[in-house]
C-alpha cells in the first residue's frame, strides 16, 4: 500500500509540474498566436479584434501571469484548449479528436505487435542463447536498433510505392472511394500497412536485445539453478522462473513507449503524409500555432506518466518483492 500511495503521489506532483511547464514555456517564446493572426491578416485587423483574439488564445495582456494561469487550468478541466492558429478557428479539441484516432490505432497496435514478437524472440534466443540461430539474430537485432527509422520509411516508400505501385504513396484512406463498409476499410488498412511495418520493424530489435539481455541475467540467478536441481521441466522453469523476472525491466520501455504513442512517430507520419498527432505537431511547429502545439505536449507528457504509473501496478503484480517491500 505505501508503494501505491508513493506512486499516485509522484504521478499527481509530475502531472502538476507537466501542466506548469506547458503554460510558462509557450509565453516564453517570441511572439504570441494574435500577433501571428495579426501577421496573417497583414494588419487589417481592428483593435477589438485583436483584444477578442488574445482572449480566445488565452493570453488577456490585461491579466498578469497568475490570473491567467488559474484560467488555463480553469479551461483545461473544462476541456478547452483554445483555437488553433493554423486551423483557424477550429477549436484544438476538435483537431486532437480527428488526428488521435489516427495516431493510437497505427501507432498502438504497432508498437503493441513489435513488443510482444520482440519478447518471445528474446525469450527464444536468452534461453537457447548459445545456438546458430540466436547468434545470427543478434547482429540483426543490433542493426535494426540503429536503424533510422525515417530512413527506412522513405526507402520501402520509393520501393513498394513509387517502384512497384503496390501501395500508396501517403493518406490514410483513399479520398476519392467509399467512405464506409468494406471497401473503406480496406483502403485504411492498405494506407496503414507500410507505416506500420516501418515502426515495427525499426522498434523490434530494441525489444529483443532487452529481454535477451535479461534472460541471460536472471538464468545466472540461484532460484533458477534451485528450479533445474528440483527437476522442474523445461518449459515451467523458462517461463514460470525466467521469462516472468526478466520481462519486467522491458515493461517500464514499454510502458515509455505506449506513452509516446500519442506524440506519433513524427518522421513516420510525416514521411507517409499520415494524419495522425505527429503529423499534426509538424503542421503547427511549421505554422508557429501554439495552442495546438501545447495541447500535443500536454497529451504526450500526461500519457507518459499514465503509463509509467500503469507499468508501476503490473510490478505489484509480477513482483512479490514490490507488494511485501523486499528490496
Amino acid at each position: 500500500m505505501r508503494y501505491l500511495i508513493r506512486k499516485v503521489l509522484f504521478l499527481l506532483i509530475a502531472a502538476w509540474a507537466a501542466l506548469t511547464l506547458n503554460f510558462f514555456l509557450p509565453r516564453l517564446m517570441p511572439g504570441d498566436p494574435a500577433s501571428i493572426m495579426v501577421a496573417k491578416y497583414r494588419g487589417m485587423l481592428t483593435p477589438d479584434a485583436v483584444k477578442a483574439l488574445e482572449i480566445s488564445f488565452g493570453i488577456d495582456s490585461d491579466k498578469n501571469l497568475a490570473l491567467q494561469y488559474v484560467d488555463y487550468l480553469s479551461d483545461l478541466f473544462k476541456g478547452d484548449f483554445g483555437l488553433s492558429v493554423v486551423y483557424f478557428p477550429q477549436p484544438v479539441t476538435k483537431i486532437l479528436a480527428k488526428t488521435i484516432p489516427w495516431t493510437v490505432g497505427l501507432l498502438g497496435i504497432s508498437t503493441v505487435i513489435a513488443f510482444v514478437l520482440g519478447i518471445l524472440i528474446g525469450i527464444q534466443t536468452g534461453w537457447k542463447r548459445n545456438s546458430l540461430i540466436s547468434d545470427s539474430i543478434v547482429p540483426i537485432s543490433l542493426f535494426l536498433n540503429a536503424m533510422p527509422y525515417f530512413w527506412f520509411a522513405m526507402l520501402i516508400l520509393y520501393i513498394f510505392s513509387f517502384v512497384l505501385g503496390w501501395f500508396p504513396l501517403g493518406g490514410a484512406y483513399d479520398p476519392f472511394g467509399s467512405s464506409e463498409g468494406f471497401t473503406h476499410v480496406l483502403s485504411i488498412l492498405k494506407h496503414a500497412f507500410l507505416p506500420a511495418i516501418t515502426i515495427i520493424v525499426t522498434a523490434l530489435g530494441g525489444w529483443v536485445l532487452t529481454m535477451r539481455n535479461s534472460m541471460i541475467n536472471v538464468l545466472a540467478e540461484n532460484y533458477v539453478l534451485f528450479a533445474n536441481a528440483r527437476g522442474l521441466s523445461d518449459k515451467k522453469i523458462k517461463y514460470s522462473y525466467v521469462a516472468r523476472n526478466a520481462i519486467l525491466p522491458s515493461f517500464t520501455g514499454f510502458a515509455m513507449a505506449m506513452g509516446f504513442v500519442i506524440g506519433g512517430a513524427i518522421m513516420t507520419e510525416i514521411v507517409f503524409s499520415y494524419p495522425g498527432v505527429g503529423y499534426t505537431l509538424y503542421q503547427a511547429v511549421i505554422g508557429l500555432d501554439y495552442p495546438l502545439m501545447q495541447a500535443i505536449f500536454l497529451f504526450i507528457s500526461v500519457t507518459v506518466l499514465v503509463a509509467n504509473f500503469i507499468a508501476d501496478l503490473f510490478y505489484l503484480i509480477l513482483d512479490p518483492r514490490v507488494r511485501y517491500g523486499v528490496s
